[in-house]
């Protein structure tokens, strides 16, 4: 078993990253295991995230923002199903609906919601580079064993998208 963010762990190939010939581990073990290997990802559509602003950063508690509406995790919000598990792999119906290339959000060691959009989103086509996907609607944050003031004090509250 191999633990990692979702731009590490899905198939590069069904991302932007594969469009421009890079590679990644989820599809260097699909191409060495076939559908031996299964690859599974995450996704939320707002909560929290320990995270830093800057490679080497001290870990923060940060405020994800509500998801890009063009995004998978906009749709899966949109269901109204807070918590639910996605067989992706074989299953020809949900493909059928899922097959366009549709933004998906990637939050992983940095979170920089100031420029979310370039900084955390992609395309991709979440049934090849996946076998499945848990999505959690709503996260939140896990606490470092060794905490900083920053984890502790965590991010201002925005008052994105409206103003006090």
């Amino acid at each position: 078993m191999v633990w990692a963010h979702n731009s590490h762990i899905g198939d590069a190939r069904a991302t932007e990253m594969g469009t421009q010939g890079k590679w990644n581990i989820g599809q260097l073990v699909r191409e060495a295991h076939g559908s031996d290997a299964v690859l599974i990802g995450f996704s939320t559509y707002r909560g929290t995230v320990t995270a830093a602003s800057q490679w080497d950063g001290d870990a923060q508690c940060k405020i994800v923002r509500p998801a890009e509406k063009e995004s998978y995790e906009a749709l899966f919000h949109e269901t109204g199903i807070p918590n639910f598990l996605l067989m992706l792999r074989d299953n020809k119906e949900l493909a059928r609906h899922l097959d366009l290339s549709r933004l998906q959000r990637a939050v992983g060691v940095l979170y920089l919601p100031e420029t979310e959009r370039q900084s955390h989103y992609f395309f991709s086509k979440l049934p090849e580079q996946f076998d499945a996907i848990i999505h959690l609607d709503t996260t939140r944050a896990l606490k470092p064993l060794e905490t900083t003031g920053l984890w502790h004090k965590g991010e201002v509250f925005e008052t994105y998208p409206a103003g006090l």
